[in-house]
Protein backbone atom coordinates (compact mmCIF):
# COMPACT_ATOMS: atom_id res chain seq x y z
CA UNK A 1 0.00 0.00 0.00
CA UNK A 2 1.45 3.66 -1.17
CA UNK A 3 0.63 5.88 1.38
CA UNK A 4 0.91 10.07 0.81
CA UNK A 5 0.76 13.23 3.08
CA UNK A 6 -0.06 15.55 -0.37
CA UNK A 7 -4.01 15.89 0.22
CA UNK A 8 -6.05 18.12 -1.19
CA UNK A 9 -10.09 18.98 -1.35
CA UNK A 10 -12.80 20.54 -3.46
CA UNK A 11 -16.15 21.66 -2.53
CA UNK A 12 -18.74 19.61 -3.53
CA UNK A 13 -20.65 19.97 -6.33
CA UNK A 14 -23.85 18.51 -7.53
CA UNK A 15 -23.62 16.21 -10.70
CA UNK A 16 -26.37 17.64 -13.50
CA UNK A 17 -25.70 14.88 -15.95
CA UNK A 18 -27.27 12.34 -14.05
CA UNK A 19 -31.65 12.15 -14.22
CA UNK A 20 -32.00 11.93 -10.46
CA UNK A 21 -30.35 14.27 -8.15
CA UNK A 22 -26.44 13.30 -6.91
CA UNK A 23 -23.78 15.26 -5.69
CA UNK A 24 -20.31 14.71 -5.91
CA UNK A 25 -17.16 14.52 -3.33
CA UNK A 26 -13.82 15.95 -4.62
CA UNK A 27 -10.51 15.23 -3.65
CA UNK A 28 -6.79 14.97 -4.32
CA UNK A 29 -4.65 12.27 -3.49
CA UNK A 30 -0.69 12.62 -4.14
CA UNK A 31 -1.52 13.99 -7.30
CA UNK A 32 -4.83 11.67 -8.06
CA UNK A 33 -8.20 12.98 -8.49
CA UNK A 34 -10.76 11.02 -6.63
CA UNK A 35 -14.34 11.91 -6.65
CA UNK A 36 -17.45 9.74 -4.41
CA UNK A 37 -20.89 10.31 -5.70
CA UNK A 38 -23.86 10.28 -3.08
CA UNK A 39 -27.58 10.95 -3.33
CA UNK A 40 -27.65 13.76 -0.69
CA UNK A 41 -25.21 17.12 -0.69
CA UNK A 42 -25.42 16.09 3.05
CA UNK A 43 -23.81 13.25 3.00
CA UNK A 44 -21.62 14.35 0.29
CA UNK A 45 -20.13 17.36 2.94
CA UNK A 46 -20.27 14.56 5.95
CA UNK A 47 -17.71 12.10 3.79
CA UNK A 48 -15.45 15.21 2.94
CA UNK A 49 -15.47 16.52 6.38
CA UNK A 50 -14.52 13.04 7.69
CA UNK A 51 -11.40 13.18 5.16
CA UNK A 52 -10.65 16.78 6.24
CA UNK A 53 -10.05 15.70 9.65
CA UNK A 54 -8.37 13.20 9.08
CA UNK A 55 -5.38 15.30 7.08
CA UNK A 56 -5.63 17.42 10.46
CA UNK A 57 -4.99 14.10 12.57
CA UNK A 58 -1.81 14.22 10.28
CA UNK A 59 -3.10 10.44 8.88
CA UNK A 60 -1.39 9.13 6.12
CA UNK A 61 -3.90 8.76 2.90
CA UNK A 62 -3.86 5.35 0.50
CA UNK A 63 -3.04 6.66 -2.89
CA UNK A 64 -5.11 3.64 -4.68
CA UNK A 65 -7.95 4.01 -2.78
CA UNK A 66 -8.04 8.05 -1.74
CA UNK A 67 -8.79 7.32 1.96
CA UNK A 68 -7.23 7.74 5.04
CA UNK A 69 -5.20 4.78 7.23
CA UNK A 70 -8.66 5.10 9.89
CA UNK A 71 -11.26 5.20 6.96
CA UNK A 72 -9.22 2.45 5.37
CA UNK A 73 -9.54 0.19 8.70
CA UNK A 74 -13.20 0.70 8.93
CA UNK A 75 -13.77 -0.39 5.42
CA UNK A 76 -11.73 -3.39 5.65
CA UNK A 77 -13.26 -4.71 8.72
CA UNK A 78 -14.73 -8.20 8.58
CA UNK A 79 -17.17 -7.28 11.60
CA UNK A 80 -19.40 -4.93 13.11
CA UNK A 81 -17.35 -5.11 16.39
CA UNK A 82 -14.14 -4.54 14.10
CA UNK A 83 -16.14 -1.37 12.25
CA UNK A 84 -17.19 0.31 15.52
CA UNK A 85 -13.71 0.35 16.93
CA UNK A 86 -12.30 1.72 13.81
CA UNK A 87 -15.56 4.03 13.90
CA UNK A 88 -14.74 5.14 17.52
CA UNK A 89 -10.87 5.45 17.06
CA UNK A 90 -11.84 8.14 14.02
CA UNK A 91 -14.72 9.97 15.71
CA UNK A 92 -12.75 10.25 19.20
CA UNK A 93 -10.28 13.22 18.39
CA UNK A 94 -13.13 15.60 17.79
CA UNK A 95 -15.80 14.99 20.56
CA UNK A 96 -16.28 16.34 23.51
CA UNK A 97 -15.59 14.09 26.89
CA UNK A 98 -19.29 13.16 27.41
CA UNK A 99 -19.74 13.39 23.61
CA UNK A 100 -17.49 10.09 23.70
CA UNK A 101 -19.13 8.95 26.81
CA UNK A 102 -22.74 9.06 25.68
CA UNK A 103 -21.29 7.23 22.25
CA UNK A 104 -19.40 4.14 23.39
CA UNK A 105 -21.86 3.86 26.08
CA UNK A 106 -24.77 3.16 22.83
CA UNK A 107 -22.29 0.95 21.18
CA UNK A 108 -21.84 -0.84 24.04
CA UNK A 109 -25.58 -1.15 24.35
CA UNK A 110 -26.20 -2.40 20.54
CA UNK A 111 -23.12 -4.45 19.84
CA UNK A 112 -23.93 -7.77 21.75
CA UNK A 113 -27.23 -7.53 20.30
CA UNK A 114 -25.34 -7.81 16.65
CA UNK A 115 -23.56 -11.34 17.14
CA UNK A 116 -24.42 -15.15 16.41
CA UNK A 117 -25.36 -17.67 18.89
CA UNK A 118 -22.25 -18.35 19.47
CA UNK A 119 -21.64 -21.19 22.89
CA UNK A 120 -20.36 -19.58 25.95
CA UNK A 121 -21.59 -16.06 25.75
CA UNK A 122 -21.08 -13.98 28.68
CA UNK A 123 -23.45 -11.93 30.56
CA UNK A 124 -24.66 -8.48 28.80
CA UNK A 125 -23.39 -6.85 32.00
CA UNK A 126 -19.29 -8.44 30.93
CA UNK A 127 -19.75 -7.62 27.47
CA UNK A 128 -20.70 -3.82 27.94
CA UNK A 129 -17.71 -3.79 30.63
CA UNK A 130 -15.47 -5.35 28.27
CA UNK A 131 -16.43 -2.74 25.37
CA UNK A 132 -16.66 0.27 27.41
CA UNK A 133 -13.50 -0.79 29.75
CA UNK A 134 -11.92 -1.30 26.39
CA UNK A 135 -13.01 -2.06 23.07
CA UNK A 136 -14.10 1.42 21.98
CA UNK A 137 -11.73 3.47 23.56
CA UNK A 138 -8.61 3.98 21.73
CA UNK A 139 -5.69 2.07 22.41
CA UNK A 140 -3.42 4.14 24.41
CA UNK A 141 -5.93 4.21 27.02
CA UNK A 142 -6.88 0.59 27.07
CA UNK A 143 -6.16 -1.14 30.50
CA UNK A 144 -4.35 -4.66 30.80
CA UNK A 145 -7.73 -6.86 30.61
CA UNK A 146 -8.66 -9.38 33.27
CA UNK A 147 -9.46 -12.98 32.71
CA UNK A 148 -13.09 -12.13 32.43
CA UNK A 149 -13.03 -8.82 29.85
CA UNK A 150 -10.33 -11.20 27.78
CA UNK A 151 -12.95 -13.88 27.31
CA UNK A 152 -15.76 -11.62 26.55
CA UNK A 153 -13.27 -9.81 23.66
CA UNK A 154 -12.58 -13.04 21.92
CA UNK A 155 -16.29 -13.86 21.92
CA UNK A 156 -17.18 -11.05 20.49
CA UNK A 157 -14.49 -11.46 17.93
CA UNK A 158 -15.87 -14.93 17.41
CA UNK A 159 -19.55 -13.99 17.46
CA UNK A 160 -20.10 -10.55 15.74
CA UNK A 161 -22.09 -10.39 12.72
CA UNK A 162 -20.62 -8.59 9.87
CA UNK A 163 -22.16 -5.32 8.73
CA UNK A 164 -23.90 -6.10 5.93
CA UNK A 165 -26.17 -8.23 7.85
CA UNK A 166 -27.91 -4.58 8.46
CA UNK A 167 -29.73 -5.50 5.32
CA UNK A 168 -31.58 -7.83 7.53
CA UNK A 169 -34.75 -6.07 8.76
CA UNK A 170 -34.82 -8.74 11.88
CA UNK A 171 -31.35 -7.70 12.71
CA UNK A 172 -32.27 -4.19 12.89
CA UNK A 173 -35.07 -4.70 15.48
CA UNK A 174 -32.91 -6.80 17.52
CA UNK A 175 -30.51 -3.96 17.62
CA UNK A 176 -33.44 -1.62 18.49
CA UNK A 177 -34.98 -3.46 21.00
CA UNK A 178 -31.68 -4.07 22.83
CA UNK A 179 -31.19 0.15 22.64
CA UNK A 180 -35.14 0.12 23.94
CA UNK A 181 -33.93 -1.68 27.62
CA UNK A 182 -32.14 -1.22 30.11
CA UNK A 183 -29.27 -3.87 31.50
CA UNK A 184 -32.00 -5.09 34.01
CA UNK A 185 -34.71 -5.90 31.00
CA UNK A 186 -37.13 -2.76 31.87
CA UNK A 187 -38.16 -0.20 29.24
CA UNK A 188 -35.43 2.58 28.52
CA UNK A 189 -36.37 6.15 29.11
CA UNK A 190 -37.11 7.92 25.82
CA UNK A 191 -34.62 10.09 26.12
CA UNK A 192 -32.07 7.23 26.45
CA UNK A 193 -32.97 5.39 23.79
CA UNK A 194 -33.45 8.21 21.28
CA UNK A 195 -29.96 9.45 22.57
CA UNK A 196 -28.78 6.09 21.84
CA UNK A 197 -30.86 5.40 18.39
CA UNK A 198 -28.67 8.74 17.15
CA UNK A 199 -25.47 7.43 17.88
CA UNK A 200 -26.64 4.05 16.23
CA UNK A 201 -28.18 5.61 13.27
CA UNK A 202 -24.95 7.99 12.45
CA UNK A 203 -22.32 5.05 12.79
CA UNK A 204 -24.62 3.10 9.89
CA UNK A 205 -24.28 6.54 8.00
CA UNK A 206 -20.48 5.99 8.15
CA UNK A 207 -20.81 2.83 6.65
CA UNK A 208 -22.99 3.65 3.80
CA UNK A 209 -19.92 6.55 3.01
CA UNK A 210 -17.85 3.60 2.88
CA UNK A 211 -20.10 1.71 0.58
CA UNK A 212 -20.69 -0.93 2.88
CA UNK A 213 -24.04 -0.58 3.04
CA UNK A 214 -25.97 1.49 -0.13
CA UNK A 215 -28.37 3.08 2.39
CA UNK A 216 -29.34 3.57 6.17
CA UNK A 217 -31.93 0.60 7.15
CA UNK A 218 -32.85 2.35 9.75
CA UNK A 219 -34.51 5.08 7.23
CA UNK A 220 -37.16 1.52 6.04
CA UNK A 221 -37.53 0.10 9.35
CA UNK A 222 -40.25 1.03 11.33
CA UNK A 223 -39.97 0.58 15.39
CA UNK A 224 -42.61 -0.79 17.66
CA UNK A 225 -41.26 0.88 20.73
CA UNK A 226 -44.26 3.72 21.37
CA UNK A 227 -43.48 7.34 21.00
CA UNK A 228 -43.61 8.94 24.25
CA UNK A 229 -43.75 12.83 24.52
CA UNK A 230 -40.80 14.05 26.41
CA UNK A 231 -41.42 17.13 28.38
CA UNK A 232 -39.34 20.20 27.92
CA UNK A 233 -40.48 22.73 29.54
CA UNK A 234 -39.79 23.29 33.16
CA UNK A 235 -41.56 22.90 35.96
CA UNK A 236 -43.10 25.53 37.55
CA UNK A 237 -43.34 23.85 40.78
CA UNK A 238 -39.66 23.64 40.88
CA UNK A 239 -38.82 27.28 40.65
CA UNK A 240 -37.96 29.18 43.66
CA UNK A 241 -38.86 32.63 44.93
CA UNK A 242 -36.40 34.86 46.02
CA UNK A 243 -37.28 34.59 49.83
CA UNK A 244 -36.49 30.82 49.40
CA UNK A 245 -33.29 30.99 47.32
CA UNK A 246 -32.24 33.16 50.43
CA UNK A 247 -33.12 30.66 52.81
CA UNK A 248 -31.17 28.10 50.83
CA UNK A 249 -27.76 29.75 50.09
CA UNK A 250 -28.20 30.73 53.70
CA UNK A 251 -28.66 27.07 54.33
CA UNK A 252 -26.01 25.37 52.28
CA UNK A 253 -23.08 27.34 54.95
CA UNK A 254 -24.57 24.70 57.32
CA UNK A 255 -23.53 21.84 55.09
CA UNK A 256 -20.37 20.09 56.00
CA UNK A 257 -17.01 21.81 58.13
CA UNK A 258 -16.27 23.88 55.55
CA UNK A 259 -17.63 22.66 51.91
CA UNK A 260 -21.13 24.21 52.16
CA UNK A 261 -19.68 27.79 52.50
CA UNK A 262 -16.98 27.36 49.72
CA UNK A 263 -19.97 26.17 47.76
CA UNK A 264 -22.33 29.17 48.31
CA UNK A 265 -21.22 31.93 45.96
CA UNK A 266 -21.49 29.12 43.44
CA UNK A 267 -25.36 28.29 43.90
CA UNK A 268 -25.54 31.91 44.12
CA UNK A 269 -23.96 32.29 40.46
CA UNK A 270 -27.02 30.31 39.14
CA UNK A 271 -29.50 31.98 41.39
CA UNK A 272 -28.39 35.64 40.73
CA UNK A 273 -26.60 35.08 37.32
CA UNK A 274 -28.64 32.50 35.28
CA UNK A 275 -24.88 30.23 34.99
CA UNK A 276 -25.14 26.22 34.36
CA UNK A 277 -23.76 23.89 37.29
CA UNK A 278 -20.78 23.84 34.65
CA UNK A 279 -20.30 27.12 33.92
CA UNK A 280 -19.90 28.28 37.62
CA UNK A 281 -17.67 25.55 38.24
CA UNK A 282 -15.21 27.31 34.84
CA UNK A 283 -15.67 30.62 36.76
CA UNK A 284 -12.57 32.63 37.10
CA UNK A 285 -11.18 35.96 38.96
CA UNK A 286 -10.72 37.56 35.78
CA UNK A 287 -14.50 36.43 34.09
CA UNK A 288 -15.60 39.14 36.89
CA UNK A 289 -16.22 42.53 37.13
CA UNK A 290 -17.27 43.54 40.50
CA UNK A 291 -17.48 47.25 41.59
CA UNK A 292 -17.87 48.71 44.98
CA UNK A 293 -21.56 49.66 44.18
CA UNK A 294 -24.15 48.83 41.94
CA UNK A 295 -24.47 45.77 39.25
CA UNK A 296 -20.93 43.95 38.05
CA UNK A 297 -20.76 41.64 35.48
CA UNK A 298 -19.53 38.30 34.32
CA UNK A 299 -18.12 37.04 31.06
CA UNK A 300 -18.34 33.63 31.00
CA UNK A 301 -15.65 31.66 28.22
CA UNK A 302 -15.54 28.36 29.78
CA UNK A 303 -17.04 25.36 31.38
CA UNK A 304 -16.33 22.16 33.46
CA UNK A 305 -18.51 19.40 32.88
CA UNK A 306 -18.28 15.80 34.87
CA UNK A 307 -17.44 13.17 32.73
CA UNK A 308 -15.07 10.79 33.70
CA UNK A 309 -11.05 10.35 33.61
CA UNK A 310 -11.43 7.65 30.72
CA UNK A 311 -13.30 10.35 28.44
CA UNK A 312 -10.87 13.64 28.93
CA UNK A 313 -7.94 14.53 26.92
CA UNK A 314 -6.52 15.60 30.27
CA UNK A 315 -7.29 12.64 32.23
CA UNK A 316 -9.40 14.42 34.55
CA UNK A 317 -12.64 14.13 35.53
CA UNK A 318 -14.08 17.04 34.43
CA UNK A 319 -13.60 18.43 30.53
CA UNK A 320 -12.65 21.90 29.91
CA UNK A 321 -14.90 23.49 27.32
CA UNK A 322 -16.44 26.44 25.64
CA UNK A 323 -19.90 27.55 26.75
CA UNK A 324 -22.58 25.36 24.98
CA UNK A 325 -24.00 25.73 21.99
CA UNK A 326 -20.70 28.65 20.88
CA UNK A 327 -17.94 28.55 19.13
CA UNK A 328 -14.66 27.74 21.43
CA UNK A 329 -13.27 31.12 23.01
CA UNK A 330 -16.94 32.59 22.70
CA UNK A 331 -18.02 34.37 25.25
CA UNK A 332 -21.56 35.44 26.91
CA UNK A 333 -21.80 38.59 28.84
CA UNK A 334 -24.40 38.14 32.21
CA UNK A 335 -24.91 41.21 34.40
CA UNK A 336 -25.35 40.66 37.70
CA UNK A 337 -27.24 42.54 40.67
CA UNK A 338 -25.83 43.55 43.46
CA UNK A 339 -26.40 40.87 45.67
CA UNK A 340 -24.42 38.52 43.80
CA UNK A 341 -21.41 41.12 43.29
CA UNK A 342 -21.38 41.24 46.97
CA UNK A 343 -21.52 37.84 47.33
CA UNK A 344 -18.44 36.94 45.00
CA UNK A 345 -16.34 39.61 46.74
CA UNK A 346 -16.70 38.15 50.08
CA UNK A 347 -15.82 34.82 48.68
CA UNK A 348 -12.65 35.66 46.83
CA UNK A 349 -11.56 37.42 50.16
CA UNK A 350 -12.20 34.59 51.74
CA UNK A 351 -11.37 31.67 49.53
CA UNK A 352 -9.24 33.67 46.59
CA UNK A 353 -8.73 31.74 43.81
CA UNK A 354 -7.12 28.75 42.29
CA UNK A 355 -3.73 28.67 40.11
CA UNK A 356 -5.15 28.79 36.82
CA UNK A 357 -7.96 31.57 38.18
CA UNK A 358 -11.14 29.32 39.19
CA UNK A 359 -13.42 30.51 42.03
CA UNK A 360 -14.84 27.56 42.87
CA UNK A 361 -12.93 24.25 43.93
CA UNK A 362 -12.15 21.70 46.59
CA UNK A 363 -8.89 21.89 49.56
CA UNK A 364 -6.74 20.31 46.55
CA UNK A 365 -7.61 22.64 43.68
CA UNK A 366 -10.19 20.50 41.63
CA UNK A 367 -13.52 21.10 40.84
CA UNK A 368 -16.03 19.84 43.02
CA UNK A 369 -17.23 16.75 41.83
CA UNK A 370 -21.41 16.58 41.24
CA UNK A 371 -21.91 14.22 44.31
CA UNK A 372 -20.64 16.71 46.62
CA UNK A 373 -22.70 19.31 44.81
CA UNK A 374 -25.81 17.02 45.72
CA UNK A 375 -25.17 16.08 48.44
CA UNK A 376 -24.30 19.74 49.69
CA UNK A 377 -27.91 21.05 47.99
CA UNK A 378 -29.81 17.84 49.27
CA UNK A 379 -28.78 18.72 53.05
CA UNK A 380 -29.57 22.48 52.74
CA UNK A 381 -33.23 21.81 51.21
CA UNK A 382 -33.79 19.79 54.24
CA UNK A 383 -32.84 22.93 56.63
CA UNK A 384 -34.55 25.26 54.45
CA UNK A 385 -37.66 23.41 53.89
CA UNK A 386 -40.46 22.24 55.13
CA UNK A 387 -40.98 18.16 55.06
CA UNK A 388 -43.65 19.17 52.60
CA UNK A 389 -41.51 21.11 50.36
CA UNK A 390 -38.66 18.88 50.52
CA UNK A 391 -41.08 16.27 49.58
CA UNK A 392 -42.32 18.39 46.01
CA UNK A 393 -40.33 18.94 43.13
CA UNK A 394 -39.22 22.71 44.65
CA UNK A 395 -35.50 23.38 43.83
CA UNK A 396 -35.01 19.31 43.57
CA UNK A 397 -31.71 19.92 41.77
CA UNK A 398 -28.71 22.76 41.49
CA UNK A 399 -29.71 23.29 38.08
CA UNK A 400 -33.44 24.08 38.95
CA UNK A 401 -32.23 27.56 40.47
CA UNK A 402 -30.72 28.77 37.05
CA UNK A 403 -34.79 28.21 36.51
CA UNK A 404 -35.50 30.09 39.22
CA UNK A 405 -33.41 32.75 37.76
CA UNK A 406 -34.51 32.60 33.97
CA UNK A 407 -38.47 32.57 35.33
CA UNK A 408 -37.58 35.74 37.15
CA UNK A 409 -36.52 37.54 34.68
CA UNK A 410 -39.05 36.55 32.30
CA UNK A 411 -41.59 37.53 34.43
CA UNK A 412 -40.34 41.17 35.94
CA UNK A 413 -40.86 41.60 32.14
CA UNK A 414 -37.72 42.20 30.44
CA UNK A 415 -37.82 41.54 26.94
CA UNK A 416 -36.97 38.10 25.86
CA UNK A 417 -33.94 38.70 23.72
CA UNK A 418 -32.05 40.17 26.65
CA UNK A 419 -33.04 37.27 28.69
CA UNK A 420 -32.04 34.52 26.30
CA UNK A 421 -28.63 36.60 25.59
CA UNK A 422 -27.87 36.31 29.25
CA UNK A 423 -29.23 32.55 29.88
CA UNK A 424 -27.23 31.24 26.72
CA UNK A 425 -30.50 30.30 25.21
CA UNK A 426 -32.49 31.33 22.03
CA UNK A 427 -35.35 32.98 21.96
CA UNK A 428 -37.38 30.29 20.52
CA UNK A 429 -35.67 27.48 23.10
CA UNK A 430 -36.40 30.09 25.79
CA UNK A 431 -40.16 30.45 25.36
CA UNK A 432 -40.78 27.36 24.66
CA UNK A 433 -38.85 25.65 27.98
CA UNK A 434 -39.98 28.79 29.93
CA UNK A 435 -43.88 29.03 28.50
CA UNK A 436 -45.37 27.42 31.99
CA UNK A 437 -43.14 29.76 34.43
CA UNK A 438 -44.32 33.37 33.24
CA UNK A 439 -47.16 34.37 34.75
CA UNK A 440 -50.39 36.43 34.41
CA UNK A 441 -50.68 35.03 30.66
CA UNK A 442 -53.62 32.88 31.64
CA UNK A 443 -55.69 35.70 33.12
CA UNK A 444 -55.15 38.04 30.52
CA UNK A 445 -56.44 35.11 28.15
CA UNK A 446 -59.55 34.85 30.53
CA UNK A 447 -60.15 37.83 30.11
CA UNK A 448 -59.69 38.23 25.97
CA UNK A 449 -62.02 35.22 25.84
CA UNK A 450 -64.97 36.70 28.13
CA UNK A 451 -64.81 39.47 26.13
CA UNK A 452 -65.25 37.57 23.04
CA UNK A 453 -68.20 35.80 24.66
CA UNK A 454 -69.55 38.90 25.70
CA UNK A 455 -69.42 37.88 29.05
CA UNK A 456 -69.51 41.05 31.56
Amino acid sequence: MTTTYDVKFWTVYRNKSSKTPSYVARWQVGGRRKTKTYRTKALAESFLSDLRQAAKRGEAFDVDTGLPESMLKAKNAATWFEFVQAYVATKWPHLAAKSRDSMTDALATVTPALTKDEPGKPSIETLRAALRRHALLPEDRRAGPDTEISAALRWLQRASLSVRALEDSSTVHAALNALSLTMDGKRAATTTYRRKRAVFYNVIEYAVELEELADNPLDRVKSKRRSLKIAQEVDRRAVVNPQQAKELLTAVTYCGRTRGEHMRAMFACMYYGGLRPAEALGLRETDCLLPGEGWGSLTLERTRPQAGKQWTDSGETHDDRGLKHRADRETRHVPIPPELVAILREHIDAHGASADGRLFRTSKGRPFAASAINGVWSQARTLAFTPAQVLSPLAQTPYDLRHAAVSLWLNAGVAAPDVAERAGHSVDVLLKVYAKCIDGQREIANRRIEAALGIQ
